[in-house]
């Protein structure tokens, strides 16, 4: 019998931060996640790669019978979702959806948020694509005034290579939110913009001050993914439910597994494919 899995795509390994907390909220529904591991990263490469790179990954879970794709990319979501959104689900897939990760951020930053200034930590390519200041501005009920943002170009190498709790990982996680801090020191809530930072979290939280929140996505992407699916119970119903998940990479299997399971915390066994 063919399955209809929730398709979970990254560039990389992040997403998998994300497909985590799907699981732990909704373990019943089947899982397929694709990290383009091959191509990553995508935070440097240009608007129209990103496009490209994301909708063939869309195209490609959609051939795998994935009714639903979660986007739970950063850079992909700045940079390709609207266009395939708007663009080409109406001719490619009109019963299919796929949804990002950047506007549920955005939504409960808008419910944290105490005094309306946030700032937005970052992979280049996001921060570029000012898609956290135009969102927090169309979706925050006007409940944020004041938006800072600060890229950090090696936090996903250092987590990626698992250099997570080394002194250069500490050097540049104080160095890039020093950097947030000093253009507004009335911060009081952080998005953390790439799904690799949760990662980081023992060190980022050295240098935040106890009175700022963080946000982490994927337990926000969780929570508003089952609202999501109580409202359209029409697409609900099209996710198998076996509590299956199945992991595929553009990679070499071997280097997928070995850092997947820092990721997840538990041993993985996936496949190799092309698209």
């Amino acid at each position: 019998m063919q399955i209809s899995p929730i398709g979970v795509f990254d560039s990389g390994y992040g997403g998998l931060t994300v497909l985590k907390e799907l699981r732990k909220a909704i373990p019943q529904y089947d899982f397929l996640y694709l990290g383009d591991n091959a191509r990553t990263p995508y935070g440097t490469r240009s608007f129209r790669v990103v496009y490209d790179y994301t909708l063939q990954a869309v195209k490609y879970l959609f051939s795998r019978n994935c009714p639903l794709v979660i986007i739970a990319c950063n850079t992909a979501s700045a940079k390709a979702l609207r266009n395939i959104q708007q663009l080409d689900l109406p001719h490619l897939a009109p019963d299919r959806r796929v949804l990002g990760v950047i506007r549920p951020s955005v939504e409960k930053v808008a419910e944290m948020t105490r005094n309306g200034h946030v700032g937005v930590l970052g992979t280049p390519g996001t921060i570029l694509s000012e898609s956290y200041p135009i969102e927090l501005g169309k979706w925050s009920g006007g409940k944020v005034k004041h938006v800072v943002q600060e890229a950090c170009p090696l936090w996903v190498p250092l987590v990626e290579n698992n250099e997570i709790n080394t002194k250069g990982a500490e050097f540049f996680v104080k160095k890039n939110i020093k950097n947030l801090l000093n253009k507004d020191e009335n911060l009081d809530t952080i998005i953390l913009g790439c799904t690799h930072y949760p990662l980081l979290i023992r060190q980022i939280r050295k240098f935040v001050p106890n009175d700022i929140q963080i946000l982490e996505q994927g337990e926000i992407i969780a929570e508003k993914l089952i609202h999501y699916l109580q409202r359209h119970p029409e697409m609900e119903r099209r996710i198998s439910k076996g509590n299956q998940i199945h992991f595929q990479t553009t990679e070499s299997v071997e280097n997928f597994n070995e850092k997947a399971a820092l990721f997840l915390g538990q041993q993985v066994n996936a496949e190799t494919t092309h698209f």
